[in-house]
């Protein structure tokens, strides 16, 4: 029982992670239908900006609540800011070019944005585990675990009921939709497509930085740690369906899954086992679990 309580407590926390991650890229997909290779960068600059926030607020004599507030706070304000720069300058330029042009040149940005991080950090590892610590841990069938990491699991499923709302239940997403399916009809009917667009890989772009900032006080904060997550969020939000918020849950659930049963029972094979997933996935449903409905024009 130990072990099997281990496994699910386990999965919970690493899904929880991992759709945290993956939710801004997938929605950017949904909305603007590109891979953004450089989401990887703006996890990397948002942990950066909570590691420096939460030095800041610690200095400061602030108390836990205040220093993630900090740093969620700072994570946000970068993610717009690069995320509004980001689609107005480059992006703008090659909406309808093809595919792997787009890839190119945000595979570019991400580049451009690790080494500025190199740069600005030295290329140190930082830590800044204040509020992690704080927090304090928790028992769950008879193990102890960080409150911090379990609350995390409360977060991504709050983040996921607000996505889905707002796509689903307000005027926004129904707008939001409507581009999806077929921009050019959407902007005879009044919407203002570019505003849409650029809102979107905002909100992508403060999504990624988020998640980085939620994620800087469990490890320590290294140059190049963005590479690792873009290829996770890849595989989280193929396993799902590119461009399903619901996708991208369930998705993180089943990779979370494989990578804790594997991790306690076949240590061995763990480095696998989130692309064993995906490979076994895609091989039923090449297009994801709940990839959403493609338009046809006829």
């Amino acid at each position: 029982m130990g072990t099997l309580s281990a496994i699910i407590v386990d999965a919970a926390s690493f899904s929880a992670w991992l759709f945290l991650v993956a939710v801004g890229l997938t929605l950017i997909f949904g909305v603007l239908r590109l891979l953004n290779i450089a989401h990887g960068a703006f996890y990397s600059v948002g942990a950066y900006a909570a590691i420096y926030a939460i030095g800041a607020s610690v200095a400061l004599g602030w108390g836990t609540a205040l220093q993630l507030a900090a740093a969620l706070g700072a994570a946000s304000v970068i993610g717009a800011l690069i995320g509004l720069l980001v689609e107005r300058c480059v992006l703008l330029r090659l909406y309808g070019h093809p595919e792997p042009l787009v890839l190119i040149a945000t595979y570019a940005l991400f580049l451009v944005l690790d080494d500025l991080t190199k740069m600005i950090s030295g290329g140190r590892s930082l830590y800044a585990a204040q509020p992690r610590d704080n927090l304090g841990q928790i028992a769950i069938g008879g193990l102890q675990y960080p409150t911090y990491d379990i609350a995390l699991i409360g977060v991504s499923l709050m983040v996921a009921a607000a996505a889905w709302y707002t796509l689903n239940r307000t005027r926004l997403g129904r707008c939001v939709t409507a581009v999806v399916f077929d921009s050019e009809i959407s902007a005879a009917m009044g919407i203002h497509v570019g505003r849409i667009k650029t809102g979107t890989f905002i909100v992508g772009s403060v999504l990624g930085c988020i998640a980085g900032a939620l994620t800087a006080p469990k490890i320590a904060v290294s140059p190049g740690i963005g590479v690792e997550v873009i290829v996770i969020a890849f595989a989280v939000v193929v396993v799902g369906g590119l461009g399903s918020i619901p996708g991208a849950l369930l998705g993180a659930a089943i990779v979370g899954l494989a990578r804790a049963v594997t991790a306690h029972l076949m240590p061995e094979v763990e480095v696998f086992a989130v692309y064993f997933a995906m490979v076994a996935v895609l091989a039923v449903r090449p297009h994801g679990l709940l990839a959403p409905v493609a338009a046809r024009r006829i």
